[in-house]
């Protein structure tokens, strides 16, 4: 009998015209600490952000579309990843929403896709079918009104939305209204369960909860700061604990923030800047919830839209738009620091990168 053979699978996505390579498959050699590109798919308008179900094999992207009166409106793209040849496929694509699109989401259960629209205030439901092609789209819910920012927020942006531990609740970051809302998904329908307020200005973009499932942590985009909640799975609410900057002190230049990732055993969280651009690292009191700073790391690059935590727990992969490429990074499990590891892949306009270990 064969032995059983594990690869680590890196997908990128990134911003790029249809007729250019957008999506991009990559194997991570964690001995020698190096990606090889293996694959590389066009057809896609700006698919800026991917989800990677690993147990089906399947990379879910977003590619930009135009509406039948000339507006931007977004497909949802499923690809086959073949681990073993190291081949992405096509399975299908259809439309998804009526905006063009910044994150694309999937339930536990594999039964939905959820985008967000950052332009048009925008969050969709759409069916999955069993063997996880896109089907149709099943609901969309307009966010209204706006936050203190006279520029950023004149009108609801949702970023993201993440589903709570559970698969209950279905959290929807509205960087536009300060606000993270709560919905139910009952019937093939979103439904409005509930919101969390942040402080003005705050400017809420991606969220990542806790592997124990009690705490859940925001980083904020326009003040550049991490909001820390206590989740109450009974209610599906969340109680905030603190916010603690992103930045170091006396930094005066111009920033935003991007994404957040807490480590496998818990006890560090990540946050990327743009303009200071570094990975700000802090360490996860396990029974508070707060954070204690440890440390500011250059990302290598310019632009950190978006990184990911390795399977194993054992490196991190930036990817910076501004400077095309991807940095990696080794983690030291004991601290939570990053080292660079002196290996960076050049990849036009990387937004969007995830990872998963698969048998083959």
């Amino acid at each position: 009998m064969k032995p059983t053979v594990e690869r680590t699978l890196v997908v990128v996505g990134s911003y790029a015209e249809a007729a250019d390579a957008g999506v991009y498959l990559y194997e991570f050699d964690e001995a020698k600490e190096e990606l090889k590109l293996l694959d590389q798919k066009s057809g896609y308008k700006n698919p800026t952000f991917l989800h990677l179900d690993v147990p089906r094999r399947i990379v879910y992207a977003l590619a930009e579309t135009a509406a039948a009166d000339g507006s931007k409106a977004s497909d949802a793209v499923s690809l086959t990843l073949d681990a073993s040849s190291g081949r992405l496929t096509e399975a299908n694509r259809a439309p998804a929403a009526n905006g063009p699109t910044c994150h694309i989401q999937k339930s536990a259960d594999n039964r939905y896709l959820t985008l967000t629209s950052y332009h048009n205030g925008l969050v969709s439901l759409v069916a999955l079918e069993n063997d996880g092609r896109i089907g149709s789209m099943l609901d969309e819910r307009k966010h209204e009104g706006k936050g203190t920012h006279p520029e950023r927020q004149d009108r609801p942006h949702p970023h993201s939305s993440f589903y709570s531990p559970d698969g209950k609740y279905l959290f929807v970051c509205d960087l536009g209204l300060d606000r993270i809302r709560a919905y139910t998904v009952e019937g093939g329908k979103l439904q409005v369960h509930g919101d969390t307020e942040l402080h003005p200005g705050a400017g809420p973009r991606h969220l990542a909860f806790h592997p124990n499932g009690a705490f859940a942590f925001v980083i904020n985009e326009v003040d550049s700061t991490i909001t820390s909640f206590r989740y109450d799975a009974e209610t599906g609410s969340l109680q905030k604990v603190e916010h603690v900057p992103t930045l170091p002190a006396g930094y005066e230049g111009e920033n935003t923030c991007a994404e957040i990732a807490v480590s496998g055993d818990g006890r560090f969280l990540y946050g990327s800047n743009r303009g200071h651009d570094s990975i700000v690292v802090y360490e996860i009191d396990p029974d508070s919830g707060k954070l204690a700073y440890i440390e500011h790391v250059s990302v290598q690059g310019k632009h950190p839209r978006h990184f990911s935590i390795l399977p194993g727990g054992r490196h991190l992969i930036a990817a910076n738009r501004d400077t095309n490429n991807l940095a990696l990074f080794r983690i030291d499990a004991a601290t939570g620091k990053l080292t660079y590891t002196g290996h960076s892949v050049s990849v036009s306009k990387p937004v969007c990168v995830w990872a998963g270990r698969f048998e083959v």
